[in-house]
C-alpha cells in the first residue's frame, strides 16, 4: 500500500462530493422506471465488453492529461500493482462535484473545452477489469461497488456499478494528486496489463503534451520537448519525433540526426488511438469527432472539414524538414487502410501538389506542379542543370516518390536535347560526365540514353554524340598543334572535358600512342606528301605528328613513315629522307641522293628543331632501316632480289625481318656498311637471322676487296685450295661471317652450288683430295639442282672431262685415281649431278679362273672371325691366283671383286677384303688384314 500522506479534510465518512444525492436520484430513476435500470445495465455491459475492452490506459492517461492541462504544469502518472489491486495515480487539478456527477453518468462527460475526452464516457474502462473501483483524490474519494449496488437496488445479478458512487477515503501516494484503484477482477492477469502497458505508454505520451513522466511498475518514461522534436526516453530506448502543432499536431519519428523515419502504417489518433488505419509517413493527432466508444471516427461534415484542416497542416511538418529529406513524407502508393486514410491521402497529395515545399536547384521553393525533377536519379547532376532547366528539384529528388504529387518528369533525353548547343566551360562538361557515369555504373542509366550526348571539342565546337569522339591527354604544345590541323573526321574533345564516359558511349582514349593509331590520322598522313605536292601547306601536320611521337617515347607506327617532311630539294616522305649528319651519306652511292634519286637530306634547318630520336621514330633514316612482317604472304616487301630469295628458301618465311637499302649501298664503301650494321642490335639480328634475306643478299651482292663475300673464305677455314682468304679489312670474324663469307662448305643458293662447281674444274686450282670428297658432299648434301659442271675433279686432284662416280669399291683397285669421283655418301646422286655414270654400271668381266672356297674350310678367316667376334658368313669365296679383270679395254690385276659371285686373290690384302664385304665389316677391312698377317694378339691390341 502507498502510504497515506494527504486525506481529505472532510471527517471519516463525509460525502464532500454529495454522492448520497447522486445516488439518491438515480434509485428513484430506476424505481420510476423499471427499464431505466436494465438500459443502464446494457450500456454499461456494452462500453465494458465492447466499446472499452482494450482501451483502459488510454482512458485513464488521458484524463490524467486533462487533470495536469486544468493544473496547469506537466503531468506525472505512477501505475503500480499491489495485492491483487491495479493503480493508476496522477497528478493535477483533484477530483471535484462535476467530475464525480461525470464519472457515475454513462452517457455524459463532465470535460470541456480543449480536454482530450469532451466526446466520450471514458472511465467506464475501468469495468473491464475491475467490480470495486476507486477514484481518490486530494479532495476526497469515491468508490463504485457492484456488491453495495446489487444491494441498494435490492436485485441481484447483473447491475450498472458505475452508476451509484459512495465516498471514500482520500488517500493518494506521496507527490501526486488523484490515484485510481482497481481491486482485479479474477481472471484479470495485472503484469499482463502493465506489460502490455510498457509497450504502449510512449505513444500516449507522445499523443498527450500534458503528460511529462510515467512510471509504470517503476520503469519510468519521460517526455521532453526541443523546439519541434519531442523526445520519449524510456528505460531500454529513446525515441525522436518531429511534430508541426497547429489546429492538428503531426508527427514523424526521426533519428539523432533528423533524419525521417517514415511510419508504414498507424491508426488516426484522437488524440489516442483510434480504430482507423492510416498509411501515411506521419502520425495525425487530431480532435476529431469520435463515436461514443472512441474506437473510430465518427463519419460526417465535421470530421470531412477536420481531416481537410489537418492535411492543410501536414505541408508545415514537410517544411519543418531539410530539403533533402522532405521527400521521405510524401504517402507512398498503396490501397487505403480506411475510408479516414483515403480521404486524409488525397487530400494530403493535393496539397503537396499545390503548396510550395520542394527547393529548387536554382534557389526557389515550389509546389509539386510548379517541380520538375529527372526520370531517373543522378546525383550532383540537378545542381549543375539549374540555369539550364528552370524548376529542377534540388538534390536526388526521387522520380517515382514525387509522381503522386504532380511534379513533371523531365527524360535524360529531353536534357540532351536541351544542351546540345548550350556553351560552357570544359571542366562544366567534364561535371556533368561525372555525374552520368555514376548513374550508368549504378546501372539507374542504360549508356543507350546518352547517344545524343553534346561533347566540346578542343577547336571551339560542341557536337552531339561521342560516338568518333578522341579523348586527348599530352602536352598543351600537342593539342595547340592538333587544333590546328586540319584532320577530315578527326574530333578532339576538349581536354579538360575529358572523361572515362564518353569512352564507354564510343568515343577513343587518345592518349599521344591512341592517336598515332586513329584511322583520320593515318589517312592524313598517308595522303601528306601528295597534299603537299598539291599546294597545301604540310608544316602543321608534320609537326603535329613528330610532337605525338615524342609525347609517346618516340615510338611510333610503322605508317608513320609516310608523313611529308622537307628535303633539300622537295618535301618526301620521312622514310625517303635521310638525316644531315647520318653516316649513310658516306655509305651510299652519291647517285642516290640526285634530283629524283631514292633518297634525300633532311632541311637541316627543319631537323634542328626536333630530337634525332624523334626524326629517327617518324621514319627518317640515320642509319638502314628494318621491314618487319609478322605475317609475310608473298614477296612484296620491295627489297632488292626477294622474289629470288623467297625462291630460293626451302618453304615460305613465318616472319620477315629484313634490311632495307642494301642495294644502295656503293661498291667501295661495304667494309663501312657492314660495320654499322653490326653497330645496331637491331640490324646485327636482321643479318644474322636463319634464311633471312640481308645476309642471302650480302653474300652474293655485297663487295668485298672486289669479290662478294661468298666468294672468300675465313682465315681458320679448311677450304684452301677452293677460296681465297678474305683480306684483312678491318671487319671481325664475326661479322665477316655474317656477311657471308665461308667458314665451311654450306651452300644457300643455286648460284652458290654452281660455283662451288666451277671452282672444282678450274684446273689453275689445287685442291686436296680430302677438301674435293667434302665438297662434292656439300653439293649433295644441299639439295640444290645446280648446273652440270664443264669438268669435274678426280680421286688423285686432277680435272678430267670425263669419269666414273665410285658406287662400288672394287672397281677403284681396277682403275687408276684420275678415272673417278670419290663419292661416299648417295653415289647416285652426285652422277645425276654431274651427269656421270657409276661405276657400277661399267662394263667389266673377272678373266682368271677361280677356286670355290666355303669360308668355314679358311682356317686363317676362322681364326680372325673368333679374334674379331664376327660370325662367318653363309657360302664362300673363288680365290684366284691371280684374280684378272678386263675393263675399259685393258685386264688389270685386282685384289677383290664382286659380280654375281665374290673373288678374291690368294692374298691377306684380297682375303681380307672379299671378308669384310660378305660380313659386313667393311669398315675393318685392314684390321683383318693385318690379322692374316700376324694372328697374334699383339696385332689386334696395338
Amino acid at each position: 500500500m502507498w502510504p497515506v500522506t494527504r486525506a481529505s479534510t472532510e471527517p471519516l465518512g463525509a460525502d464532500p462530493f454529495g454522492t448520497e444525492r447522486l445516488r439518491a436520484a438515480t434509485l428513484r430513476a430506476w424505481q420510476d422506471s423499471p427499464t431505466r435500470l436494465i438500459e443502464d445495465t446494457s450500456v454499461e455491459r456494452d462500453l465494458r465488453v465492447g466499446a472499452y475492452r482494450d482501451r483502459l490506459f488510454v482512458e485513464l492517461a488521458q484524463n490524467a492529461a486533462d487533470a495536469a492541462m486544468a493544473g496547469g504544469s506537466p503531468g506525472r502518472v505512477k501505475v503500480s500493482l499491489v495485492d491483487g489491486e491495479l493503480r493508476f495515480a496522477n497528478t493535477g487539478a483533484p477530483l471535484d462535484s462535476r467530475g464525480v456527477a461525470s464519472l457515475a453518468s454513462l452517457r455524459a462527460s463532465g470535460k470541456t473545452g480543449d480536454t482530450v475526452g469532451r466526446f466520450g464516457v471514458g472511465f467506464a474502462a475501468v469495468r473491464t477489469v475491475s467490480d470495486e473501483p476507486r477514484v481518490l483524490s486530494t479532495s476526497g474519494g469515491v468508490l463504485f461497488s457492484a456488491e453495495r449496488t446489487r444491494e441498494a437496488a435490492g436485485i441481484s445479478g447483473e447491475v450498472p456499478v458505475l452508476r451509484l458512487p459512495w465516498p471514500a477515503p482520500a488517500e493518494v501516494p506521496d507527490g501526486y494528486d488523484t490515484e485510481v484503484r482497481l481491486p482485479l477482477r479474477d481472471g484479470v492477469d495485472g503484469q499482463a496489463l502493465l506489460d502490455q502497458l510498457k509497450d504502449d505508454i510512449a505513444d500516449l505520451l507522445l499523443a498527450l503534451p500534458w503528460l511529462a513522466e510515467a512510471d509504470v511498475d517503476g520503469l519510468k518514461w519521460t517526455r521532453t520537448v526541443h523546439q519541434d522534436v519531442v523526445e520519449i526516453r524510456g528505460p531500454e530506448r529513446e525515441t525522436r519525433w518531429l511534430t508541426h502543432r497547429g489546429d492538428v499536431v503531426w508527427a514523424v519519428p526521426v533519428d539523432e540526426e533528423g533524419t525521417p523515419e517514415p511510419l508504414d502504417e498507424d491508426v488516426l489518433h484522437a488524440p489516442t488511438p483510434t480504430d482507423d488505419g492510416l498509411s501515411l509517413p506521419a502520425r495525425l493527432l487530431a480532435s476529431v469527432p469520435v463515436e461514443p466508444s472512441r474506437r473510430r471516427a465518427l463519419p460526417g461534415p465535421e470530421l470531412n472539414d477536420a481531416l481537410e484542416k489537418a492535411a492543410a497542416e501536414y505541408v508545415g511538418l514537410v517544411r519543418l524538414l531539410p530539403p533533402g529529406k522532405r521527400f521521405a513524407l510524401v504517402p507512398a502508393p498503396g490501397f487505403p487502410k480506411s475510408a479516414v486514410d483515403a480521404k486524409l491521402r488525397d487530400d494530403v497529395l493535393a496539397n503537396l501538389a499545390a503548396e510550395p515545399w520542394l527547393s529548387t536547384e536554382d534557389g526557389n521553393e515550389v509546389s509539386g506542379r510548379q517541380a520538375k525533377v529527372l526520370d531517373v536519379e543522378v546525383p550532383g547532376l540537378p545542381a549543375l542543370l539549374a540555369e539550364i532547366v528552370p524548376g529542377l528539384l534540388k538534390g536526388d529528388a526521387p522520380v517515382q516518390t514525387l509522381k503522386a504529387v504532380a511534379v513533371q518528369v523531365v527524360r535524360i533525353e529531353e536534357v540532351l536535347e536541351t544542351l546540345t548547343g548550350v556553351t560552357r566551360e570544359p571542366g562544366w562538361w567534364r561535371d556533368v560526365y561525372a555525374a552520368l557515369a555514376f548513374a550508368v555504373d549504378t546501372h539507374a542509366l542504360a549508356t543507350s540514353r546518352l547517344d545524343g550526348l553534346p561533347v566540346p571539342l578542343s577547336d571551339g565546337r560542341t557536337l552531339p554524340g561521342a560516338r568518333g569522339c578522341l579523348l586527348v591527354e599530352g602536352s598543351a604544345e600537342l593539342l595547340e598543334l592538333l587544333s590546328d590541323v586540319d584532320i577530315p573526321g578527326l574530333r578532339l574533345v576538349h581536354p579538360a572535358a575529358s572523361h572515362p564516359l564518353l569512352e564507354r558511349l564510343g568515343a577513343k582514349h587518345a592518349d599521344a600512342r591512341e592517336l598515332l593509331n586513329a584511322d583520320q590520322l593515318r589517312d592524313a598522313v598517308e595522303r601528306s606528301v601528295e597534299d603537299v605536292r598539291s599546294g597545301l601547306d604540310g608544316t602543321t601536320l608534320a609537326g603535329a605528328v613528330l610532337r605525338l611521337i615524342a609525347d609517346c617515347g618516340d615510338d611510333a607506327p610503322g605508317w608513320v613513315g609516310a608523313l611529308a617532311l622537307p628535303g633539300t630539294d622537295t618535301w618526301r616522305r620521312a622514310d625517303e629522307l635521310v638525316l644531315p649528319a647520318s653516316p649513310l651519306l658516306d655509305i651510299f652511292d652519291e647517285e642516290v641522293f640526285e634530283e629524283d634519286g631514292a633518297l634525300d637530306v633532311l632541311d637541316e634547318d627543319f631537323a634542328g628543331d626536333w630530337p634525332d630520336s624523334t626524326l629517327k621514330a617518324a621514319g627518317v633514316l640515320d642509319s638502314f632501316a628494318l621491314v618487319v612482317d609478322e605475317e609475310p604472304h608473298e614477296p612484296d616487301h620491295d627489297l632488292p632480289d626477294e622474289e629470288a630469295w623467297w625462291d630460293s628458301l626451302p618453304e615460305p618465311p613465318s616472319t620477315l625481318v629484313a634490311i632495307r637499302d642494301l642495294d644502295l649501298v656503293a661498291d667501295d664503301a661495304w667494309p663501312a656498311a657492314l660495320r654499322l650494321l653490326a653497330a645496331r642490335p637491331a640490324t646485327w639480328h636482321a643479318l644474322r637471322a636463319a634464311h633471312g634475306h640481308a645476309a642471302w643478299w650480302i653474300a652474293q651482292y655485297a663487295v668485298l676487296d672486289g669479290l662478294a663475300p661468298a666468294e672468300w673464305r675465313l682465315p681458320d677455314a679448311d677450304l684452301d685450295g677452293l677460296y681465297d682468304e678474305v683480306p684483312d679489312l678491318g671487319l671481325g670474324e664475326e661479322l665477316l661471317k655474317a656477311a657471308g663469307v665461308r667458314a665451311d662448305l654450306t651452300l644457300s643458293t643455286v648460284e652458290e652450288a654452281d660455283d662451288l662447281l666451277a671452282r672444282l674444274a678450274d684446273p689453275d686450282r689445287t685442291v686436296p683430295a680430302g677438301l674435293v670428297t667434302r665438297a662434292y658432299e656439300a653439293v649433295v648434301a644441299s639439295g640444290l639442282e645446280p648446273g652440270v659442271p664443264r669438268a669435274v675433279r678426280a680421286a688423285d686432284g686432277s680435272v678430267v672431262d670425263d669419269a666414273l662416280v665410285l658406287d662400288v669399291p672394287w672397281v677403284a683397285g681396277a682403275l687408276e685415281a684420275d678415272r673417278y669421283v670419290v663419292a661416299p655418301d648417295e653415289p647416285e646422286r652426285l652422277a645425276e649431278l654431274l651427269d656421270l655414270p657409276l661405276a657400277s654400271t661399267e662394263e667389266a668381266q673377272v678373266a682368271s679362273e677361280g677356286e670355290y672356297v666355303p669360308w668355314s674350310e679358311l682356317p686363317a678367316l676362322k681364326l680372325v672371325a673368333d679374334q674379331l667376334g664376327i660370325r662367318l658368313p653363309e657360302g664362300g669365296v673363288l680365290v684366284h691366283d691371280p684374280l684378272t679383270v678386263h675393263i675399259q679395254g685393258a685386264d688389270h690385276d685386282v685384289q677383290w671383286w664382286s659380280d654375281d659371285r665374290l673373288h678374291a686373290a690368294d692374298t691377306s690384302e684380297g682375303l681380307a677384303r672379299a671378308f669384310a664385304w660378305a660380313a659386313g665389316r667393311w669398315p675393318d677391312r685392314h684390321l683383318i688384314t693385318a690379322l692374316l698377317d700376324d694372328p697374334s694378339p699383339r696385332t689386334l691390341l696395338a
